[in-house]
């Protein structure tokens, strides 16, 4: 089982009535936000829908999916190391899940696609992936994806691919030969290379190579907080500067243990990266589940069992004991909060707007084509 799984095993939810009384996250967000949230087109960069198991779905799921008021999400398939038929596999469950249930789903495939989940009040998903492990090096396999609506992708998890390095790797190297080719295929399809874990190295040489913007959809910022998974600074202005976007996690890597991050940890890597890379190149990727964050004597076994998984397998990056949530933003409707938390700091409503998801729409759909 790998983190995602987790997130998305029965056992990783808890009773709708439940997790209301666990988070109170939510609560008393200012009217003005609660409009603009309304109104606004909101897209979580990295955040994986309560879809798992058979078919039907849970009501209770299907109800937090429509009340959350998320337009549209990127969701990571394939794990951190899911082979080539497994991955397969689970793109078509999802591609079941959005026929099964046609009110619910959107599958985003194209940019207008956006508008049209908001307009008729479905939740969009963007199929991505964050190992390159299903590709198994071979660059054919980057069109076969595209056609099964892969639309983002990475080219190294934690560690080192046929392609890349990632954040873990050491030492840390740039794209191979085979990488290159690979970012230059990815350009030609119109999928979006994603550098989230990607080592500094292989960032920088990605940036060079990829004539469309990079994304960083589910990042830190080091200077806040510094850790393999945040980024420094010039990174930052460098994804900026290339017209890419940078999405904000709500990890536990925000703070250093053993402090459970909260709202207040959450906005300074946000407003960082605000002031780093100006207002139209910041948005939001939480890395999470929709749903809150099980924190019963069943979910932290669960979680402490997936931690020890990780770290025997050399994907954990440092500083994970703690549980994935930040206090505050447990609840699906934590990009509410992160925009009145903006507002409230004296951030303009278009800054607001722009951060709860027309940044990545517009990027993807410069990318895309």
């Amino acid at each position: 089982m790998n983190r995602r799984d987790l997130l998305l095993s029965g056992g990783a939810f808890v009773a709708v009535a439940q997790a209301n009384a666990l988070a109170a996250d939510g609560d008393g967000v200012s009217r003005q936000a609660h409009e603009l949230y309304e109104r606004a087109i909101v897209f979580d960069a990295n955040l994986s829908p309560p879809v798992y198991g058979d078919l039907p779905l849970k009501p209770e799921d299907l109800a937090m999916m429509k009340s959350s008021g998320v337009t549209a999400m990127k969701t990571s398939l394939g794990g951190t190391d899911a082979n080539f038929e497994d991955t397969i596999a689970e793109i078509a469950y999802f591609q079941r899940v959005v026929e099964y249930y046609p009110d619910v789903f959107l599958q985003i495939r194209q940019a207008s696609d956006f508008a049209r989940a908001k307009r008729e009040n479905k939740t969009g998903i963007i199929l991505s992936f964050e190992s390159a492990d299903m590709f198994e090096g071979k660059i054919e396999r980057i069109e076969l994806f595209r056609g099964l609506g892969v639309r983002v992708a990475q080219l190294s998890y934690n560690k080192t691919s046929p392609w890349a390095s990632g954040v873990m790797a050491n030492p840390p190297t740039g794209l191979t030969e085979l990488g290159h080719k690979a970012v230059a295929e990815m350009n030609k399809q119109g999928i979006a290379i994603d550098i989230s874990h990607a080592s500094e190295p292989t960032s920088k040489d990605v940036l060079a190579a990829s004539k469309p913007p990079v994304i960083m959809t589910h990042a830190g910022c080091a200077a806040i907080h510094p850790h393999p998974r945040n980024k420094p600074d010039w990174l930052l202005k460098a994804v900026a500067d290339k017209g890419g976007v940078v999405g904000i996690f709500d990890l536990p890597y925000l703070t250093a243990s053993p402090k459970q991050p909260a709202l207040d940890d959450y906005m300074a890597h946000m407003t960082h990266a605000l002031s780093v890379c100006g207002e139209d190149h910041v948005g939001i990727g939480s890395d999470s589940q929709l749903g809150p964050f099980d924190l019963s004597p069943a979910g932290m076994d669960e979680f402490r069992k997936e931690t020890e998984r990780r770290q025997k397998t050399g994907v954990a990056a440092p500083e994970e004991d703690r549980p994935m949530y930040v206090i505050g933003l447990n609840t699906p409707r934590r990009s509410e909060v992160i925009a009145d938390a903006l507002l409230r700091r004296g951030y303009p409503a278009r800054v607001a707007e722009k951060v709860l998801g027309s940044n990545f729409v517009g990027v993807l759909g410069s990318i895309w084509g």
